[in-house]
């Protein structure tokens, strides 16, 4: 608790005690208790208002946009290129994406190259610059960012997690956290780009 319970104080006494008061016995006061707190060891950072506990993987709020977005400068040049094992990731992810639209009814969601590229280049750019966020200290906002490489959309979004091993558990992490499934089940949403570098998985939605 926060608060610090009070307590009143003892009600004085109107009684005179004789001048010669037989002598008082006092002991050390002891101090005062306060609830214990239990912690946790400390996750990679997230964004707000994402809860922690331990040993569990990291997953953002998720961001999505319906631009007008202002443009933003050219990216940076990167090796954005997919690393072996990446590729089908990418594809696992698409399937389990389109399997859980398909339940609602909304359309598929096609791959594009344009947006793997932007997804690997933002996991890329969190893996190397230590950092867990959608806002980039190299790309800006994630809408910047797409514009940056030349996507124009009517709608867009983005999906970020960190330390799942496979696409069915990082699929599992995003469905059950309502923000990210309403990125995976926007029916604005036609493109998706995806891609898994070193524990860090992207999701790029266009519209």
């Amino acid at each position: 608790m926060n608060g610090s319970a009070q307590y009143p104080a003892n009600p004085s006494s109107n009684l005179q005690q004789p001048a010669a008061s037989p002598p008082q016995t006092t002991y050390p006061q002891q101090p005062a208790a306060s609830t214990p707190q239990t912690t946790y060891p400390q996750q990679p950072a997230t964004s707000p208002p994402q809860t922690t506990y331990p040993q569990q993987p990291a997953t953002s709020t998720p961001q999505t946009t319906y631009p007008q977005q202002p443009a933003a400068s050219p990216p940076q040049s990167t090796n954005a290129q997919q690393p072996a094992g990446s590729s089908q990731f990418a594809q696992q992810v698409l399937d389990l994406v389109n399997q859980e639209r398909s339940k609602t009814g909304a359309s598929p969601l096609s791959m594009s190259s344009e947006l793997n590229k932007v997804a690997m280049a933002k996991a890329m750019d969190m893996y190397n610059n230590n950092y867990f966020d959608h806002q980039s200290p190299t790309y800006g906002s994630p809408f910047d960012m797409m514009q940056s490489y030349g996507i124009s959309y009517n709608a867009a979004g983005e999906n970020i997690a960190k330390g799942q091993t496979t696409p069915a558990e990082v699929m599992n992490q995003w469905m059950n956290s309502e923000g990210h499934r309403a990125n995976i089940l926007n029916s604005s949403y036609t493109q998706i780009g995806i891609a898994y570098y070193n524990s860090e998985w992207v999701q790029e939605f266009t519209g």
